[in-house]
Protein backbone atom coordinates (compact mmCIF):
# COMPACT_ATOMS: atom_id res chain seq x y z
CA UNK A 1 0.00 0.00 0.00
CA UNK A 2 1.17 3.49 -1.01
CA UNK A 3 1.70 6.48 1.91
CA UNK A 4 -1.79 8.38 1.68
CA UNK A 5 -3.69 7.09 4.70
CA UNK A 6 -7.00 7.58 6.41
CA UNK A 7 -6.73 6.98 10.06
CA UNK A 8 -10.08 5.75 11.86
CA UNK A 9 -10.13 8.39 15.04
CA UNK A 10 -11.86 7.27 17.68
CA UNK A 11 -11.33 9.50 20.08
CA UNK A 12 -9.74 7.15 22.26
CA UNK A 13 -5.43 6.83 23.03
CA UNK A 14 -5.32 3.44 20.52
CA UNK A 15 -6.60 5.32 17.00
CA UNK A 16 -4.50 8.42 18.32
CA UNK A 17 -0.95 6.11 18.97
CA UNK A 18 -1.72 4.23 15.33
CA UNK A 19 -1.96 8.26 13.58
CA UNK A 20 1.47 9.12 15.34
CA UNK A 21 3.14 6.24 14.67
CA UNK A 22 2.22 6.49 10.92
CA UNK A 23 2.84 10.07 10.94
CA UNK A 24 6.73 9.56 12.01
CA UNK A 25 7.12 7.43 9.45
CA UNK A 26 6.41 10.10 6.73
CA UNK A 27 2.89 8.77 5.88
CA UNK A 28 0.53 11.43 4.35
CA UNK A 29 -2.52 11.15 6.90
CA UNK A 30 -5.99 12.59 7.65
CA UNK A 31 -8.13 11.64 10.70
CA UNK A 32 -11.46 10.07 10.13
CA UNK A 33 -14.01 10.06 13.03
CA UNK A 34 -17.28 7.90 12.40
CA UNK A 35 -20.43 9.24 14.45
CA UNK A 36 -22.28 6.42 14.92
CA UNK A 37 -24.93 6.53 17.93
CA UNK A 38 -25.09 10.36 19.49
CA UNK A 39 -29.40 9.92 20.70
CA UNK A 40 -29.94 10.05 23.97
CA UNK A 41 -26.55 11.08 24.73
CA UNK A 42 -27.55 12.99 27.41
CA UNK A 43 -28.38 10.00 29.19
CA UNK A 44 -25.20 8.37 28.90
CA UNK A 45 -21.90 9.26 31.80
CA UNK A 46 -18.75 10.50 29.88
CA UNK A 47 -16.89 7.54 30.66
CA UNK A 48 -19.82 6.29 28.85
CA UNK A 49 -20.06 7.73 25.81
CA UNK A 50 -17.43 5.44 23.54
CA UNK A 51 -19.12 5.17 19.92
CA UNK A 52 -18.94 8.22 17.80
CA UNK A 53 -20.70 10.42 20.63
CA UNK A 54 -19.81 14.55 20.35
CA UNK A 55 -16.93 13.86 23.28
CA UNK A 56 -15.28 11.48 21.04
CA UNK A 57 -15.30 13.55 17.74
CA UNK A 58 -14.25 16.46 19.88
CA UNK A 59 -10.92 14.65 21.60
CA UNK A 60 -10.38 13.32 18.08
CA UNK A 61 -9.81 16.47 16.16
CA UNK A 62 -7.71 17.74 19.25
CA UNK A 63 -5.62 14.94 18.62
CA UNK A 64 -5.58 15.79 14.66
CA UNK A 65 -5.00 19.41 15.37
CA UNK A 66 -1.88 18.54 17.32
CA UNK A 67 -0.43 16.37 15.05
CA UNK A 68 -1.26 19.07 12.18
CA UNK A 69 -3.67 16.40 9.99
CA UNK A 70 -6.81 17.15 8.53
CA UNK A 71 -9.97 15.26 10.34
CA UNK A 72 -13.01 14.17 8.86
CA UNK A 73 -16.68 13.24 10.24
CA UNK A 74 -18.41 11.01 8.63
CA UNK A 75 -22.20 10.67 10.07
CA UNK A 76 -22.88 7.13 9.67
CA UNK A 77 -25.65 6.71 12.37
CA UNK A 78 -28.39 5.39 10.16
CA UNK A 79 -26.26 3.09 8.84
CA UNK A 80 -25.10 2.12 12.38
CA UNK A 81 -28.97 1.71 13.35
CA UNK A 82 -29.98 -0.56 9.70
CA UNK A 83 -26.65 -2.92 10.27
CA UNK A 84 -25.74 -3.35 14.02
CA UNK A 85 -28.90 -2.12 16.32
CA UNK A 86 -31.27 -3.66 14.13
CA UNK A 87 -29.67 -6.77 13.79
CA UNK A 88 -28.64 -6.64 17.16
CA UNK A 89 -32.73 -6.51 18.27
CA UNK A 90 -32.98 -9.15 15.63
CA UNK A 91 -30.67 -11.96 17.11
CA UNK A 92 -32.95 -11.61 20.15
CA UNK A 93 -35.83 -12.38 18.30
CA UNK A 94 -34.65 -15.75 17.23
CA UNK A 95 -32.96 -17.05 20.52
CA UNK A 96 -29.48 -15.95 20.19
CA UNK A 97 -26.98 -13.88 21.96
CA UNK A 98 -24.87 -11.68 19.53
CA UNK A 99 -21.78 -9.58 19.67
CA UNK A 100 -22.51 -6.28 17.79
CA UNK A 101 -18.81 -5.20 17.69
CA UNK A 102 -18.53 -7.88 15.17
CA UNK A 103 -21.40 -6.25 12.65
CA UNK A 104 -19.63 -3.06 13.32
CA UNK A 105 -16.44 -4.26 11.82
CA UNK A 106 -18.15 -6.23 9.06
CA UNK A 107 -20.97 -3.58 7.85
CA UNK A 108 -19.43 0.05 9.19
CA UNK A 109 -15.65 0.42 10.44
CA UNK A 110 -13.69 -0.96 7.08
CA UNK A 111 -16.10 -1.57 4.22
CA UNK A 112 -17.58 2.34 4.78
CA UNK A 113 -14.58 3.83 5.88
CA UNK A 114 -12.40 2.63 3.09
CA UNK A 115 -14.92 3.84 0.68
CA UNK A 116 -14.75 7.43 2.00
CA UNK A 117 -10.86 6.85 2.34
CA UNK A 118 -10.84 6.27 -1.46
CA UNK A 119 -13.77 8.65 -1.91
CA UNK A 120 -11.07 11.68 -0.88
CA UNK A 121 -7.94 9.95 -3.05
CA UNK A 122 -6.78 8.02 0.24
CA UNK A 123 -5.03 4.26 -0.39
CA UNK A 124 -6.69 2.94 2.74
CA UNK A 125 -7.49 3.45 6.30
CA UNK A 126 -5.61 2.49 9.66
CA UNK A 127 -6.94 1.75 12.90
CA UNK A 128 -5.75 1.03 16.56
CA UNK A 129 -7.14 -2.37 16.85
CA UNK A 130 -4.00 -4.58 18.05
CA UNK A 131 -4.16 -7.45 15.39
CA UNK A 132 -1.12 -7.86 12.48
CA UNK A 133 -1.76 -8.08 8.86
CA UNK A 134 0.83 -9.81 6.28
CA UNK A 135 0.92 -10.79 2.65
CA UNK A 136 1.74 -14.06 1.63
CA UNK A 137 3.13 -13.87 -2.19
CA UNK A 138 3.14 -17.92 -2.47
CA UNK A 139 -0.90 -17.81 -1.78
CA UNK A 140 -1.23 -14.10 -3.14
CA UNK A 141 -3.01 -13.82 0.06
CA UNK A 142 -3.42 -11.16 3.19
CA UNK A 143 -3.58 -13.14 6.29
CA UNK A 144 -4.91 -11.76 10.25
CA UNK A 145 -2.62 -12.45 13.16
CA UNK A 146 -2.92 -12.21 16.48
CA UNK A 147 -1.05 -9.19 18.13
CA UNK A 148 1.91 -9.31 20.43
CA UNK A 149 -0.06 -8.30 23.41
CA UNK A 150 -2.53 -11.37 23.83
CA UNK A 151 -3.84 -9.40 26.31
CA UNK A 152 -5.40 -7.04 23.86
CA UNK A 153 -5.41 -9.39 20.32
CA UNK A 154 -8.71 -8.47 18.86
CA UNK A 155 -8.72 -11.19 15.99
CA UNK A 156 -11.17 -12.28 17.52
CA UNK A 157 -13.84 -9.91 16.21
CA UNK A 158 -11.92 -9.03 12.94
CA UNK A 159 -12.48 -12.84 11.32
CA UNK A 160 -15.22 -11.30 9.08
CA UNK A 161 -12.42 -8.86 7.03
CA UNK A 162 -12.26 -9.38 3.57
CA UNK A 163 -9.00 -9.64 1.20
CA UNK A 164 -10.12 -6.20 -0.51
CA UNK A 165 -10.21 -4.76 3.53
CA UNK A 166 -7.34 -6.71 4.55
CA UNK A 167 -5.31 -5.56 1.69
CA UNK A 168 -5.77 -1.73 1.93
CA UNK A 169 -5.74 -1.52 5.93
CA UNK A 170 -3.11 -0.87 8.03
CA UNK A 171 -2.74 -1.94 12.08
CA UNK A 172 0.17 -0.23 13.78
CA UNK A 173 -0.31 -1.18 16.85
CA UNK A 174 0.10 -4.89 16.71
CA UNK A 175 3.69 -5.32 17.25
CA UNK A 176 2.91 -3.07 20.62
CA UNK A 177 1.96 -3.68 24.20
CA UNK A 178 -1.00 -1.75 25.25
CA UNK A 179 1.66 -0.36 28.19
CA UNK A 180 3.76 0.75 25.31
CA UNK A 181 1.02 3.12 23.58
CA UNK A 182 0.04 4.84 26.41
CA UNK A 183 3.11 5.49 27.11
CA UNK A 184 3.48 6.93 23.90
CA UNK A 185 0.35 9.31 23.97
CA UNK A 186 1.43 10.31 27.42
CA UNK A 187 4.97 11.56 25.93
CA UNK A 188 3.19 13.50 23.32
CA UNK A 189 0.62 15.06 25.52
CA UNK A 190 -2.26 13.54 23.89
CA UNK A 191 -5.68 14.33 25.86
CA UNK A 192 -6.82 11.41 25.48
CA UNK A 193 -3.53 9.43 26.84
CA UNK A 194 -5.40 7.77 29.78
CA UNK A 195 -8.89 7.99 28.67
CA UNK A 196 -10.10 4.22 29.19
CA UNK A 197 -10.64 1.36 27.02
CA UNK A 198 -14.59 1.31 25.92
CA UNK A 199 -16.83 -0.98 26.36
CA UNK A 200 -18.18 -3.72 25.12
CA UNK A 201 -21.88 -2.38 23.94
CA UNK A 202 -20.58 0.97 23.34
CA UNK A 203 -24.36 2.07 22.39
CA UNK A 204 -26.22 0.12 25.83
CA UNK A 205 -25.89 2.20 29.12
CA UNK A 206 -24.96 0.21 32.16
CA UNK A 207 -24.88 -2.78 29.88
CA UNK A 208 -28.44 -2.87 30.60
CA UNK A 209 -29.42 -4.51 27.10
CA UNK A 210 -32.99 -5.67 28.12
CA UNK A 211 -33.97 -1.75 28.48
CA UNK A 212 -32.36 -1.22 25.63
CA UNK A 213 -34.37 -3.75 23.38
CA UNK A 214 -37.56 -1.65 25.23
CA UNK A 215 -36.86 1.38 24.89
CA UNK A 216 -34.55 2.06 21.87
CA UNK A 217 -35.94 -0.69 19.78
CA UNK A 218 -39.63 -1.26 21.56
CA UNK A 219 -39.31 -4.83 21.87
CA UNK A 220 -42.13 -6.05 24.26
CA UNK A 221 -40.92 -9.06 26.26
CA UNK A 222 -43.78 -11.86 25.37
CA UNK A 223 -43.76 -14.02 28.89
CA UNK A 224 -44.06 -17.81 28.31
CA UNK A 225 -42.60 -20.72 29.85
CA UNK A 226 -39.69 -22.33 31.75
CA UNK A 227 -39.58 -26.48 30.59
CA UNK A 228 -37.26 -28.78 31.36
CA UNK A 229 -35.42 -30.84 28.43
CA UNK A 230 -38.47 -33.05 28.14
CA UNK A 231 -40.49 -30.57 27.63
CA UNK A 232 -42.06 -30.41 31.09
CA UNK A 233 -43.89 -27.21 32.61
CA UNK A 234 -41.46 -25.47 35.24
CA UNK A 235 -42.88 -22.10 35.69
CA UNK A 236 -43.35 -18.98 33.95
CA UNK A 237 -40.41 -16.61 32.54
CA UNK A 238 -40.48 -12.63 31.92
CA UNK A 239 -39.48 -13.38 28.12
CA UNK A 240 -36.96 -14.84 26.00
CA UNK A 241 -34.54 -11.46 25.37
CA UNK A 242 -33.85 -11.33 29.38
CA UNK A 243 -32.09 -14.92 29.07
CA UNK A 244 -28.98 -16.35 27.55
CA UNK A 245 -27.43 -19.73 27.44
CA UNK A 246 -25.42 -20.69 30.98
CA UNK A 247 -27.69 -18.08 32.88
CA UNK A 248 -28.17 -18.91 36.50
CA UNK A 249 -28.97 -15.91 38.50
CA UNK A 250 -32.10 -13.75 37.26
CA UNK A 251 -34.30 -17.13 36.70
CA UNK A 252 -36.75 -15.21 39.80
CA UNK A 253 -37.68 -18.70 40.80
CA UNK A 254 -37.09 -21.72 43.11
CA UNK A 255 -36.23 -25.28 41.51
CA UNK A 256 -35.50 -27.37 44.45
CA UNK A 257 -31.73 -27.53 42.94
CA UNK A 258 -29.86 -25.19 40.61
CA UNK A 259 -31.44 -24.65 37.51
CA UNK A 260 -29.13 -23.44 34.05
CA UNK A 261 -30.24 -22.06 30.73
CA UNK A 262 -29.44 -24.39 28.15
CA UNK A 263 -31.38 -23.73 25.33
CA UNK A 264 -34.12 -20.99 23.98
CA UNK A 265 -36.84 -21.99 21.56
CA UNK A 266 -38.39 -18.79 20.32
CA UNK A 267 -40.67 -20.90 17.97
CA UNK A 268 -42.15 -21.97 21.44
CA UNK A 269 -41.34 -18.90 23.78
CA UNK A 270 -39.67 -21.86 26.01
CA UNK A 271 -36.51 -21.47 27.92
CA UNK A 272 -35.06 -24.55 28.51
CA UNK A 273 -33.58 -25.12 31.91
CA UNK A 274 -31.26 -28.11 32.88
CA UNK A 275 -28.21 -28.93 35.06
CA UNK A 276 -24.55 -27.75 34.40
CA UNK A 277 -24.07 -30.79 32.50
CA UNK A 278 -26.73 -30.05 30.20
CA UNK A 279 -24.59 -27.00 29.13
CA UNK A 280 -21.44 -28.91 27.46
CA UNK A 281 -21.36 -29.63 24.12
CA UNK A 282 -18.79 -31.25 21.65
CA UNK A 283 -19.94 -30.68 18.07
CA UNK A 284 -21.72 -27.34 16.51
CA UNK A 285 -22.68 -25.73 12.95
CA UNK A 286 -21.79 -21.89 11.89
CA UNK A 287 -23.09 -20.10 9.44
CA UNK A 288 -22.01 -16.39 8.01
CA UNK A 289 -18.82 -18.11 7.57
CA UNK A 290 -15.63 -16.15 6.43
CA UNK A 291 -12.61 -17.46 5.93
CA UNK A 292 -9.16 -15.88 5.45
CA UNK A 293 -6.18 -18.01 5.19
CA UNK A 294 -7.68 -20.07 2.59
CA UNK A 295 -10.34 -19.68 0.08
CA UNK A 296 -12.33 -22.80 1.10
CA UNK A 297 -11.95 -25.84 3.62
CA UNK A 298 -10.37 -29.18 0.95
CA UNK A 299 -10.78 -31.45 4.12
CA UNK A 300 -11.01 -31.68 7.25
CA UNK A 301 -8.98 -29.41 9.31
CA UNK A 302 -7.62 -29.20 13.10
CA UNK A 303 -7.54 -25.92 14.39
CA UNK A 304 -7.87 -23.96 17.47
CA UNK A 305 -11.04 -22.34 18.34
CA UNK A 306 -12.31 -19.51 20.52
CA UNK A 307 -16.28 -19.32 21.11
CA UNK A 308 -16.13 -15.66 23.53
CA UNK A 309 -13.92 -12.94 22.85
CA UNK A 310 -12.27 -13.92 26.41
CA UNK A 311 -12.41 -17.24 26.19
CA UNK A 312 -9.24 -19.68 25.75
CA UNK A 313 -8.71 -21.77 22.60
CA UNK A 314 -9.37 -25.13 22.57
CA UNK A 315 -8.48 -27.78 19.73
CA UNK A 316 -11.03 -29.08 17.43
CA UNK A 317 -11.63 -30.29 13.87
CA UNK A 318 -13.53 -28.49 11.42
CA UNK A 319 -15.19 -29.66 7.92
CA UNK A 320 -17.22 -28.60 5.66
CA UNK A 321 -21.14 -28.89 6.12
CA UNK A 322 -24.95 -28.13 3.92
CA UNK A 323 -25.33 -24.87 2.92
CA UNK A 324 -21.55 -23.15 3.47
CA UNK A 325 -22.16 -23.94 7.11
CA UNK A 326 -18.76 -25.45 8.82
CA UNK A 327 -18.87 -28.34 11.59
CA UNK A 328 -17.52 -28.24 14.34
CA UNK A 329 -16.51 -30.62 16.47
CA UNK A 330 -14.43 -30.23 19.73
CA UNK A 331 -11.72 -32.43 20.62
CA UNK A 332 -13.50 -32.01 24.55
CA UNK A 333 -16.74 -30.90 25.72
CA UNK A 334 -16.83 -27.17 26.09
CA UNK A 335 -19.91 -24.90 28.87
CA UNK A 336 -22.43 -22.98 27.12
CA UNK A 337 -21.76 -22.53 23.19
CA UNK A 338 -23.83 -19.96 22.49
CA UNK A 339 -25.73 -19.35 19.20
CA UNK A 340 -25.40 -16.07 18.37
CA UNK A 341 -21.66 -15.46 19.33
CA UNK A 342 -18.93 -16.19 17.04
CA UNK A 343 -16.91 -19.01 16.65
CA UNK A 344 -12.81 -18.26 15.80
CA UNK A 345 -10.43 -20.89 13.85
CA UNK A 346 -6.94 -20.17 14.54
CA UNK A 347 -3.78 -21.80 12.87
CA UNK A 348 -1.17 -21.09 15.35
CA UNK A 349 -0.97 -17.21 15.41
CA UNK A 350 -3.17 -17.25 11.96
CA UNK A 351 -6.85 -16.36 11.31
CA UNK A 352 -7.92 -18.68 9.42
CA UNK A 353 -11.44 -17.52 9.33
CA UNK A 354 -14.83 -18.14 11.65
CA UNK A 355 -18.39 -17.77 11.75
CA UNK A 356 -21.73 -17.51 13.95
CA UNK A 357 -22.76 -20.29 16.00
CA UNK A 358 -26.11 -21.93 15.38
Amino acid sequence: MGKKIMVAMSGGVDSSAAALLLMEEGMDLCGATLRLFVEEEKNFSPQERNCGSEKDVEDAARVCEKLGIPHFVFDMQEEFREKVIQRFGEAYTRGRTPNPCIFCNRYIKFGKLIDEALRLGYEGIATGHYARIEYNKETDRYLLKKAKDATKDQTYVLYTLTQRELSRTIFPLGDLLKTEVRELALSRGFVNARKKDSQDICFVKDGDYVSFLENQLHMDPLPGDFVDREGNFLGHHDGLIRYTIGQRRGLRMGFGSRKYVVRLDPSRNEVVLGENEDLFCDSFHVEEVNLILVDHLEGPMEVMVKTRYKQAEVPATISSAENGRILVKLEKAQRAVTPGQAAVFYLGDHVLGGGTIV
